[in-house]
């Protein structure tokens, strides 16, 4: 299937979740925010959270400051 990653076309193998998508971008673990369509994703949901055709998805590092 293709997606929109970040605003560039990303083919995955249909049924993964959004952890997957994370794994193969080895950002597994990290302090991210991921968007599926204008619509944040909870971490505790990015392994139950199935990715279809033309999602649009934005991966964001989560960056500390003060």
């Amino acid at each position: 299937m293709r997606i929109l990653l970040n605003g560039e076309s990303f083919e995955l193998p249909d049924g993964q979740t959004v952890a997957d998508l994370l794994n193969r971008l080895d950002m597994a673990g990290r302090r991210v925010a991921v968007e599926l369509n204008l619509d944040i994703v909870p971490r505790s949901q990015h392994g139950e959270t199935v990715l279809r055709e033309g999602d649009r998805i934005e991966v964001v590092h989560a960056i500390g400051g003060g």
